[in-house]
């Protein structure tokens, strides 16, 4: 099999789970398509870089629930403690920032160098879990690959 096809078969397997999934979405309920970006560690898991998404709800929270339900990526992405959410770093925080600093709260932090972004904003900025979605946003999932030396 060639390299593009490949890709076209896992793009395929990617939009057959979500057309499947769709069929059981409630007609009733309010729902909304993202295009879902996906770079590093997510793209792998998922198996494509893009594609559409359809769920109930209008809000990050909603997406992320229900994205998770068919790709297992919780783990991946979502700090469950603080802990999970910091990197040890290299240099000392200072006590005084410049600035205002505000990170989401326990529970809704991506853990160190995941991010979501709603069209090429970070959650942070935008309310985060509860930011709103509409139709034809995009929502990009990034775990870039690290490598050292």
């Amino acid at each position: 099999m060639r390299p593009d096809q490949a890709t076209t078969a896992e793009t395929q397997s990617a939009t057959t789970t979500v057309t499947d999934r769709d069929a059981a979405v409630d007609p009733n309920r309010e729902t909304t398509t993202v295009t879902v970006r996906c770079t590093g560690h997510v793209r792998d898991a998922v198996g494509t870089h893009e594609l559409e998404f359809t769920f109930e709800g209008d809000q990050l929270r909603d997406f992320l629930e229900s994205f998770f339900e068919v790709y297992d990526l919780e783990a991946m992405l979502i700090a469950e403690t603080e802990a999970d959410a910091t990197h040890s770093g290299w240099a000392p925080v200072p006590d005084d920032l410049p600035g205002t600093w505000r990170k989401n709260p326990e529970g809704e932090q991506t853990r160190p160098y995941a991010r979501v972004c709603i069209n090429g904003r970070f959650n942070e900025h935008l309310g985060g879990f509860e930011a709103g979605l509409d139709d034809g946003d995009r929502v990009a999932l990034i775990y870039p690959f690290m490598f050292c030396c």
